[in-house]
């Protein structure tokens, strides 16, 4: 088996915003990964399905994977969904967003990705976002009846067109990039895109503060623009080197709404 050639050292940020009663958002944080999910709104119980999502993905600690594996164990994450949502009917509906990053045994990052929470990765000063929104306005982009700046304020730019919810039919966009060390990582949800422009998120994550420092300062960034939604933030910054074992055994952090659901309900052994 062969053993993956990076790690991340990886930091968030999880806040309710001023705007909203209650965090929808979720991500977790480890050596060999991070992720963002964001509870979709409109549906019951946002918060459920992001914590959920996350924790029964993270369970056992996988720290070096394939992309099949990573696959296996998204659909195994939202099988877990669709079982909370047979216990309690009352939970039909609920769904969230999925984006992140982890470390591949074929030496590179395995982006993971469905709806509109996104992924940038930074290097050399410059910034690129490799998520592409599961939305009806980038729909409306890509079909060139809007344009990218008019996206930015359009009133449906929250309406999403994938997200994962328990379906069968569900599923997130697997690909695989190659990795060099001082690269960066954000993972975001759309409380920070939506209300800071990327020339400003650059500005933070191009200033060679570490993870913690720069994604801090994005969330900042978002509240200071009045978002009118959760913000979540996770900054990864890929280092050479693997993991050592007492990483691999390490368990994941979580925030957001995961940071108070699950923690004693699931074996992460």
């Amino acid at each position: 088996m062969t053993e993956p050639r990076v790690r991340v050292r990886a930091a968030a940020f999880s806040e309710s915003g001023p705007h909203r009663s209650v965090n929808q958002d979720s991500a977790f944080t480890s050596p060999w990964g991070a992720a963002v999910a964001d509870g979709v709104g409109g549906g019951p119980a946002g918060d459920l399905a992001s914590a959920a999502f996350l924790h029964r993905l993270v369970a056992g600690r996988p720290a070096g994977l394939d992309a099949e594996e990573l696959a296996t164990r998204i659909r195994g994450a939202n099988w877990d969904l669709r079982a909370h949502v047979d216990r309690d009917p009352a939970l039909r509906g609920m769904s969230t967003t999925f984006t992140g990053v982890f470390a591949s045994r074929r030496g590179g990052m395995l982006l993971a990705h469905t709806g509109d929470s996104r992924a940038y990765l930074v290097r050399s000063g410059h910034m690129w976002q490799l998520s592409r929104d599961d939305s009806f306005v980038q729909a409306l982009v890509d079909q060139g009846l809007v344009t990218p700046e008019d996206a930015v304020h359009h009133p449906r730019r929250n309406v999403i067109t994938a997200s994962l919810s328990g379906d069968e039919r569900d599923a997130a966009v697997i690909a695989e990039y190659e990795a060099a060390a001082g690269d960066r990582w954000l993972l975001c949800s759309d409380g920070l895109t939506d209300y800071v422009a990327d020339a400003d998120i650059l500005a933070v994550l191009a200033d060679p503060t570490d993870a913690e420092t720069a994604a801090r300062r994005c969330v900042e960034l978002a509240l200071e623009a009045d978002s009118h939604d959760n913000v979540t933030v996770v900054v990864c910054d890929v280092a050479e080197g693997g993991f050592s074992a007492g990483e691999v055994q390490a368990e994941a952090s979580f925030y957001g709404a995961a940071a108070g659901r699950f923690t004693e309900e699931f074996d992460p052994s």
